[in-house]
């Protein structure tokens, strides 16, 4: 097989594995660790969709899943006023 052939099948794993990635972590962000975790969903969701991944579906709700994980901090911190939070009282 051509190297670039084998080149391009990876990189189309690569950005199907980073919309998953995406996907995963912005739901994960929504509990824990938003601050981190959001970000990270954004940047591997843009990637995924900038590479051309077959799971645009996945990779965009990474995307929206990753800026509602920025909402839910700022919406936190704002009640807070520090950007520390806890769910216990």
């Amino acid at each position: 097989m051509e190297l670039t052939a084998i080149r391009r099948r990876t990189r189309d794993r690569d950005a199907d594995g980073m919309a998953v990635a995406a996907f995963v972590l912005g739901l994960l962000g929504l509990l824990v660790m938003n601050v981190i975790l959001g970000p990270l969903a954004i940047v591997l969701a843009s990637l995924a969709l900038l590479y051309g991944t077959q799971r645009r579906g996945r990779a965009l709700l990474g995307l929206a899943l990753g800026v509602a994980d920025l909402l839910v901090l700022v919406c936190l911190t704002m009640a807070d006023h520090t950007v520390s939070w806890g769910l216990g009282g």
